[in-house]
């Protein structure tokens, strides 16, 4: 079901995707972005909406996954084309530490043990820390460009939406899905570092850089 957190969440979520194509784009470069978290986040989509395969909810939700699945191959595929900018930048966090882990959650907690379902779970779980490697980044380097900073903020802003979407569902529809909330408020909360930074560095207009 549609509703204002839920648009609002969603549009976040493709500025964020926008900022990072035309950042590459224009730049011609990889600089300051991380590979390993748009891997991630391949997997993530790619295992979320399987579904596209056998199932049709509606014109918008078919679109939306089809953009978000296109769209991070797109980015790994650019990333890829400027690969001799990005080994210098440090993007050396070990993946398989949050892949594992994701896969394990996801066969515990799940709306049910069937494929589908644990590929859901595990989405959810992975993508509540797939920013990491590139936060991990940020802190390596101690600064970073504002185009880049203002893609994982976006980012970042689309999942925190995603939780006043689930509250409003729960009164508006009854539905409360705690798997969905719980790694929504993980992810946030990964984030909210992040968030502090970004407010005091660059809405306040002193610049941006990670404390070390």
């Amino acid at each position: 079901m549609l509703n204002i957190f839920r648009i609002a969440g969603d549009l976040s979520h493709l500025v964020s995707i926008f900022i990072l194509i035309n950042t590459i784009n224009v730049k011609k470069s990889a600089q300051g972005i991380s590979l390993k978290t748009n891997i991630l986040y391949a997997v993530v989509f790619v295992t979320r909406y399987v579904d596209l395969l056998y199932s049709y909810t509606s014109l918008y939700n078919t679109l939306m996954k089809i953009f978000f699945i296109s769209s991070s191959i797109y980015t790994i595929v650019m990333l890829k084309k400027y690969s001799k900018n990005i080994q210098q930048y440090n993007d050396d966090f070990k993946i398989e530490y949050l892949i594992a882990p994701s896969f394990v959650l996801g066969l515990i907690f799940n709306h049910g043990f069937k494929f589908s379902e644990i590929l859901w779970s595990f989405s959810l779980w992975l993508e509540s820390v797939s920013i990491l490697p590139q936060l991990f980044m940020l802190q390596k380097s101690g600064e970073s460009q504002l185009l880049t900073t203002h893609y994982i903020f976006a980012l970042g802003l689309y999942r925190a939406l995603y939780i006043p979407n689930w509250i409003y569902r729960y009164f508006a529809e009854g539905r409360f899905d705690k798997l969905a909330i719980t790694t929504g408020i993980i992810q946030t909360l990964v984030y909210s570092d992040f968030f502090y930074v970004y407010y005091q560095k660059v809405i306040k207009n002193i610049g941006f850089s990670l404390p070390q």
